[in-house]
């Protein structure tokens, strides 16, 4: 959702200038950062706006300036004298002898606001070349989400990629794991020699143990929601909201893998999905 886009229209001796920005947000929450707009055409600015872009927090700028000549300038008097007396009042609080306007005044010239620069508001006959810039600014924010778009489309593929190979090297450690939890067993019940033991009903508990532990399922869904994933990620015009959740169902799948992992080296593995899982859903937000 995050984008940029500015277009200038040229008309007689004005220049006309739209700047749009947009960031992350739910809905479209449009803010028009602008006198020049009439208040009838508002409504109809806000919906070409929220049509084209869906989602997000945005910003429309709109200015008209003179061209082919200099702008009319005027200093703010108030505003020059308040920054002139507050640099007096200090030099003299600290003993320093107050500076001379000839020698702070290129400085006190150049803080935002004192000067100012004369724009006037847009004329009537002047909306439709408005309307037309702004409809160019939307064009070029499009476009600018278009190529972010492509960006984060592979990098999501790439990370998605990532978890699917570490599931593969889960998948190396399953025999060993199996094995080593067996062999505790045993161990533990020579311990216990002592005592008798029904053989035909502890094979059943280890059975039954090692069941609970097997993960063969959660590799299944986990591989499935990769797909799903990247299936919406291809083939959908606004998948954001989606892919967040389809984010949340494969977190689910990691953490049982992690939970019923009970080896160190699929422990760390399952910490490296996690952390590709992070990234995955803090760039999904960005996707409309």
């Amino acid at each position: 959702m995050t984008g940029y886009g500015k277009a200038e229209t040229i008309y007689g001796n004005s220049k006309i200038i739209v700047e749009i920005r947009s960031v992350n947000g739910k809905g479209a929450d449009i803010s028009l950062k602008t006198q020049l707009i009439p208040r009838d055409k508002e409504i109809e600015v806000r919906k070409i706006v929220a049509a084209a872009l869906v989602r997000g927090n945005i910003d429309l700028f709109a200015s008209i300036e003179s061209v082919g000549s200099v702008a009319e300038k005027s200093i703010n008097n108030e505003l020059f004298k308040s920054y002139y007396n507050i640099v007096k009042e200090i030099s003299e609080s600290i003993g320093e002898e107050p500076p001379t306007i000839k020698d702070i005044a290129g400085t006190i010239l150049r803080i935002p606001d004192v000067i100012d620069t004369q724009k006037r508001e847009i004329e009537d006959e002047e909306w439709q070349i408005l309307y037309a810039t702004i409809e160019n600014a939307i064009a070029n924010i499009q476009i600018f989400r278009t190529i972010e778009g492509d960006h984060l489309k592979n990098d999501l593929s790439a990370r998605i990629g990532l978890i699917l190979e570490y599931l593969q090297e889960i998948e190396k450690y399953e025999g060993e794991r199996i094995s080593t939890v067996k062999e505790r067993l045993f161990s533990r019940l020579e311990e216990l020699s002592c005592l008798p033991v029904d053989n035909n009903r502890f094979e059943q508990e280890v059975i039954y143990y090692l069941e609970k532990m097997d993960i063969t399922e959660e590799k299944v869904r986990l591989k499935q929601h990769c797909s799903y994933f990247i299936d919406t990620l291809e083939n959908e015009d606004a998948p954001g909201k989606k892919l967040g959740f389809i984010s949340q169902e494969i977190g689910r799948e990691i953490n049982t893998l992690g939970s019923k992992a009970n080896h160190a080296e699929i422990q760390k593995w399952v910490v490296k999905m996690k952390d590709e899982l992070e990234k995955i859903k803090e760039q999904s937000l960005n996707i409309l």
